[in-house]
């Protein structure tokens, strides 16, 4: 006879499972469970075997969970999941590459009919064509205005349909009309809803990111410091260049404006006392362009050259009659 397992029994089972897998694993990702059944669960713990576990259960107890391993390991970074652990989540403890690891949940996701009641989480539209059902079935589609034409004896819908929007619930004439097409418009799985890494939590975008993106997002952050620090006139590693810059135009700018001199100034100096100076350049630039448009003005002498020779042949003396 088989002897049966008490609830505090398996409370205190469930305890010391999660507190080993808090001991071996310093990655955890959240993941939502809505309308994922046992045996789509089942199919991704096989898929996922090997370096993550998945371990669901009540919020309530995974909490106490959490405080008591806190207190017995003297290691608070794991209570930073308890904000995180709302609604139907599950914890999966890996050891993998966090980013691998949720590419891999995703595909586990099965097609579901829309069900009564339950809230659309895409928008549903029926595309244009046959759907192979008699022309008793037109009342479905007048109910919810769908406009339809009778083609060799079936119903045939004439445009696309937009059946239902995201966020709204699915009413009853819609799930029929979609059971009768055959339609499974939404699809299920475990969805990463937050990641934690080494006492870290943040949102699942953040593995997404490539190093350009991390290197475009660091210039940004420097360029913003750099203009707040000339904006304060506080000075800082990123802003030094241009105050540098800043410093030494204002040091010409007296340079020049006073007696004061340097090396670096003297030659300014001198082209503002001579401004023909700037000019030293032109004269090659103007001769390159001279002679790039010499050929032209020739070629329009030749053809002027060229027409008295055509009237020439006209006036000879003879005729086309002659």
């Amino acid at each position: 006879m088989a002897i049966k397992v008490t609830r505090a029994q398996k409370k205190a089972e469930y305890e010391t499972r999660l507190c080993s897998l808090l001991d071996g694993f310093n990655k955890v990702l959240i993941a939502t469970a809505d309308n994922v059944g046992s045996t789509q669960l089942q199919t991704v713990r096989k898929g996922l075997r090997g370096d993550s576990v998945i371990l669901m259960g009540k919020n309530t107890l995974i909490r106490r969970c959490l405080r008591v391993h806190a207190e017995k390991s003297g290691n608070g970074e794991f209570l930073n999941l308890l904000p995180v652990l709302v609604g139907n989540v599950g914890l999966i403890f890996t050891k993998g590459d966090l980013k691998e690891v949720s590419e891999e949940v995703a595909k586990y996701k099965v097609g579901a009919p829309a069900r009564v009641g339950l809230v659309a989480p895409i928008d549903v539209v029926v595309p244009p064509g046959n759907t192979g059902l008699d022309p008793s079935q037109t009342s479905f589609f007048q109910v919810l205005n769908i406009p339809t034409k009778i083609n060799k004896g079936t119903v045939e819908i004439i445009t696309p349909v937009e059946l239902i929007k995201q966020g709204e619930k699915v009413g009853s004439s819609e799930a029929a009309l979609l059971a009768k097409l055959g339609i499974r418009p939404f699809s299920y799985g475990l969805v990463i809803t937050s990641v934690y890494d080494s006492g870290s939590v943040f949102s699942p975008e953040v593995l997404d990111l490539t190093e350009e993106d991390l290197v475009r997002k660091f210039e940004v952050g420097v360029s913003m410091v750099a203009a707040l620090s000339l904006a304060v006139s506080y000075p800082a590693l990123a802003a030094a260049p241009h105050m540098f810059v800043n410093a030494y135009k204002n040091v010409l700018a007296v340079a020049v404006e006073t007696e004061f001199t340097y090396p670096e100034a003297e030659r300014v100096k001198e082209y503002l006392k001579d401004p023909s100076k700037f000019a030293s350049a032109a004269p090659v630039v103007t001769a390159d362009v001279g002679s790039s448009v010499a050929p032209v003005g020739v070629a329009k002498e030749d053809e002027k050259k060229e027409e008295p020779a055509e009237e020439s042949d006209d006036d000879m003396g003879f005729s086309l009659f002659d």
